[in-house]
């Protein structure tokens, strides 16, 4: 049932496109040194171009040794079938973080949350961590923004909000960023 369930968000991964919040991301490393932090398992942001993407909880396009997660492989394909196995002989798994796993890209992104001179958080509640804690690594004196549509029910104090879709937002702001 987990391998139908997975394959099923992989088909529809794949045959989703980048929209315009994924787009205007890219537009925006031609003036920034960006760095795509995402919770979100689909490849949307490597196929609409951005080239610095960390995957918190990894990625559905490729699979890993369910005894070993850093055995991973490319899916060809939606389909990952019981009975492939990795090259220890381990069934594969999809290459995603499961409730109750560490999230092994948290460190890292706190590293980066860290530098930042601009801080975007886009289309998240700020309810689940750990990656809701990251916003309390950028700098102080950054500049905070959250996009979504709901951000207006948020405390967030020292933060300025864009109560819009990401789809809206992010064009919206990657254009003010860039005529500064």
């Amino acid at each position: 049932m987990v391998q139908d369930f997975y394959n099923m968000r992989r088909k529809a991964v794949l045959e989703a496109k980048p929209n315009e919040a994924h787009l205007s991301l890219v537009k925006l490393e031609a003036e920034y040194d960006v760095t795509v932090i995402t919770q979100n398992v689909d490849d949307l942001h490597e196929r609409a171009g951005s080239s610095n993407i960390l995957h918190l909880h990894r990625i559905i396009t490729k699979s890993q040794s369910s005894l070993n997660p850093k055995l991973t492989y490319d899916i060809s394909g939606w389909e990952l079938k019981i009975g492939e196995r990795c090259e220890r002989g381990s069934q594969l798994r999809p290459h995603v973080v499961w409730f109750g796993e560490p999230v092994p890209m948290i460190e890292k992104a706190a590293e980066v949350c860290a530098t930042a001179d601009i801080f975007i958080i886009i289309g998240t509640s700020l309810q689940v961590y750990p990656a809701a804690g990251l916003v309390e690594f950028a700098p102080e004196g950054s500049e905070k923004i959250v996009i979504d549509p709901k951000a207006h029910e948020l405390d967030t104090a020292g933060v300025r909000v864009i109560a819009e879709r990401a789809t809206a937002g992010v064009p919206m702001l990657v254009e003010e960023l860039l005529s500064r």
